[in-house]
């Protein structure tokens, strides 16, 4: 999901496996089954209407589509039918600030909302965890993380 040219990484990925190898690799699935995420790309396009953060959205969970993902490998050179398999699973966290500092400050979004002003980074994350604290609550938080694991044979 972060590789700039996917097809490329899929082709050395096939040239160094073993004849009888197996890749596997994971994607996250779509923002929309990925809730804190979600919460939190919602929350900030509240503060930024007229040019919203976007990076969550677009590039850990931009990657999501199937019918892409194995057209990519094809074009890597992989010829056997890749196994997708769609895993859901709980993303837990002591507090709503929790995920709105890892979000907003632990990944590249921090630049997308620094470029949107310097100074609005602790305000954005305040944003983000009371919303996060709005669905989820104020003390310990569980929400709907889910990928897509790709299994394919050499």
């Amino acid at each position: 999901m972060f590789f700039p040219d996917r097809r490329k990484a899929f082709s050395e990925a096939r040239r160094v496996l073993r004849p009888d190898g197996v890749f596997i690799f994971n994607a996250w699935d779509r923002i929309e089954e990925n809730e804190l995420a979600d919460t939190v790309t919602a929350a900030l396009a509240s503060l930024f209407p007229k040019d919203p953060p976007r990076f969550l959205a677009r590039t850990p969970h931009g990657y999501h589509e199937h019918a892409s993902i194995r057209q990519d490998l094809v074009s890597g050179g992989f010829l056997a039918a890749s196994e997708i398999v769609t895993i859901a699973a709980r993303s837990r966290a002591k507090s709503p600030q929790d995920p709105a500092v890892a979000f907003c400050q632990g990944t590249p979004l921090r630049n997308e909302i620094e470029a949107r002003g310097a100074s609005r980074l602790g305000e954005a994350t305040g944003i983000a965890a009371e919303a996060i604290a709005r669905r989820f609550g104020r003390g310990n938080i569980d929400g709907k993380t889910q990928a897509n694991v790709v299994i394919i044979d050499s």
